[in-house]
């Protein structure tokens, strides 16, 4: 809270009375701000590095940087091309455009720290080990928890969270095979599971999206 304060005046007010054409966005001690040209961009940085040793402040020497939003229209170089703002990463990715058509465009998705983070809380849970709980027992504990990162990290280019939902269901098809004998043999738990999706599709949360399991498993 002391640093939203301290920042919307030193950060925010300034940004609005110095550069009222600039839009930015900022979140605690984060931020990113939106030039229309490098020149512009540098210009801003300068006058950034002023204010922020006025306040007493420095900025960042390896995350502040300016970054070219590199895509099919904007096809030059530059040291930079992407950025992590929130959880998400920035940079060119194949788009479809409403036409149909596959092209580049600069967008965000869940970026790498991020995907990292959640695959460790999931493989945390142990979910193949909790054979003395029930598959119902199992949807109420994960599904709060999946859905949050779905709403979140699933706002922009979903398909990036494909794989790592995914695996998911690969740790509850081990726990199908353990925790009932006669479906331990792998074609009997391959038609187990499709079964059960097909008869309730939003069991889990992540069903929405994914169903399938990666090929090892």
């Amino acid at each position: 809270m002391i640093a939203n304060l301290f920042l919307h005046y030193a950060f925010d007010m300034w940004m609005a009375r110095e550069f009222p054409g600039v839009p930015f966005e900022r979140y605690v001690d984060d931020a990113v701000i939106h030039c229309a040209s490098e020149q512009q961009a540098r210009q801003v940085l300068a006058a950034l590095q002023e204010r922020m040793s006025e306040t007493g402040l420095t900025l960042h020497p390896d995350k502040t940087q300016i970054v070219y939003c590199q895509d099919a229209r904007r096809r030059g170089s530059h040291e930079h091309t992407s950025f992590t703002f929130l959880g998400y990463g920035f940079r060119g990715r194949r788009v479809r455009t409403r036409s149909g058509r596959i092209t580049t465009g600069f967008v965000p998705a869940i970026s790498k720290d991020a995907l990292a983070k959640i695959s460790s809380d999931v493989r945390s849970w142990r979910l193949h080990t909790r054979t003395h709980l029930s598959e119902a027992d199992l949807a109420r504990r994960i599904n709060p928890v999946v859905r949050g990162w779905m709403n979140y990290y699933g706002a922009f280019y979903p398909s990036a969270l494909y794989p790592f939902l995914a695996r998911i269901n690969a740790y509850l098809l081990r726990w199908l095979r353990k925790k009932y004998k006669r479906l331990r043999g792998r074609r009997k738990a391959q038609g187990a599971w499709k079964r059960a999706v097909k008869q309730r599709p939003r069991f889990f949360a992540h069903w929405a999206w994914v169903t399938w399991i990666p090929v090892v498993w």
